[in-house]
């Protein structure tokens, strides 16, 4: 999925006005989620999935109110983003059908092979990373929950087929607040607490938390720099550039690096050339999508500098433009962690 979030226009609306916010795809090989274990604030209900205390189970999400009787045990993926966070707690063979772009340079040959053991229903992408689909194709695998949720597709239908929809939170209100890991770790402690595997979402985040600060200790050698994160549209539409509350930012921030359009409220909104030869920033990253793994990400980067004239950023002529596959950074799941160290590892190889 792309930079916009795939959820209900009225959503959309609220949360990226300016903006895309579900892109999927990431970087030169993404790598798989080393870590397994948990969340640090798995909360009540989470157990270790031989009951199911806490259930029913209530919790918020976005504009909506979900209701969990028992542990889903049928779960359709609109999205790729979850895989790495129910592989993490171990519920991943629930999943039972999938739909759009899930990049097998995102994960290791293992969990690349038990993705595509999964039936998909559609890996039908829009010019701007959007999920098509329709809902009828969805309700007829009878799931209990769905990740994600594409233009035509609404909880109020999948509700009445018996499923709960789940949207990343970072897709929900969140343009009024700076992100940070804590976004992460609080969505594996939702998905520990729907799939009463609270103790595993602990030890998953407790794995996460460690990687994290390990970056964030190694990287004060790397000094002062600034950056800005884009994602261009395919076959010439606009570029857009990610904001305070989006998942790079805390990436960025962990690094110790200035987000130099991280300045506005809003989580990723459309931009032009002009501001951005203005701010001028040390180094570029961006984000793109690779359905194939063919593409590592350099011709999405040439086309966007000759379409856009970027050709005269400090960045471009320096050649400190990291292309990272869109899960890498967005949105939060712990291939953000794998797309921290990633990096981290090209600034330092950067300053030699």
């Amino acid at each position: 999925m792309p930079p916009f979030p795939s959820q209900r226009a009225a959503v959309r609306r609220r949360t990226m006005l300016a903006g895309l916010a579900g892109v999927v795809g990431l970087t030169s090989a993404c790598s798989a989620g080393r870590g397994t274990g948990g969340a640090s604030d798995a909360g009540d209900g989470g157990g270790t999935g031989d009951g199911a205390d806490g259930f029913p189970l209530e919790i918020a999400n976005c504009e909506a109110r979900l209701r969990f009787d028992a542990p889903p045990e049928r779960v359709v993926l609109l999205e790729s983003a979850p895989v790495t966070t129910l592989d993490g707690i171990r519920v991943l063979d629930r999943v039972v059908s999938r739909a759009g772009a899930f990049p097998p340079g995102c994960y290791d040959e293992d969990l690349a092979a038990r993705i595509e053991e999964i039936p998909a229903l559609s890996e039908d992408i829009d010019a701007s990373g959007h999920l098509q689909i329709s809902q009828e194709l969805v309700i007829a695998q009878q799931p209990d929950i769905v990740f994600g949720l594409p233009d035509g597709v609404t909880r109020e239908a999948l509700a009445d087929a018996g499923a709960q929809v789940v949207v990343q939170n970072v897709y929900c209100a969140s343009d009024h607040h700076r992100s940070s890991f804590e976004t992460l770790y609080e969505q594996i402690a939702t998905c520990g607490r729907i799939f009463d595997r609270g103790e595993q979402a602990q030890t998953l985040t407790a794995s996460l938390r460690e990687r994290v600060e390990a970056v964030t200790g190694a990287a004060e050698e790397l000094g002062t720099a600034t950056a800005a994160v884009l994602y261009p549209s395919v076959g010439g539409g606009p570029l857009y550039t990610y904001s305070a509350a989006s998942m790079v930012t805390a990436q960025l921030d962990a690094l110790g690096i200035e987000n130099v359009l991280a300045g506005t409220a809003e989580r990723v909104f459309e931009i032009s050339a002009e501001p951005l030869l203005a701010a001028d920033p040390d180094v570029l990253i961006v984000l793109h999508q690779s359905t194939d793994g063919a593409d590592d990400g350099t011709s999405v980067v040439e086309e966007m500098i000759s379409q856009d004239q970027l050709a005269s950023l400090r960045a471009v002529q320096e050649q400190a433009v990291l292309p990272l596959l869109f899960n890498f950074a967005e949105p939060a799941s712990p291939l953000v962690v794998d797309g921290l160290e990633r990096i981290h590892q090209w600034l330092r190889e950067l300053e030699g």
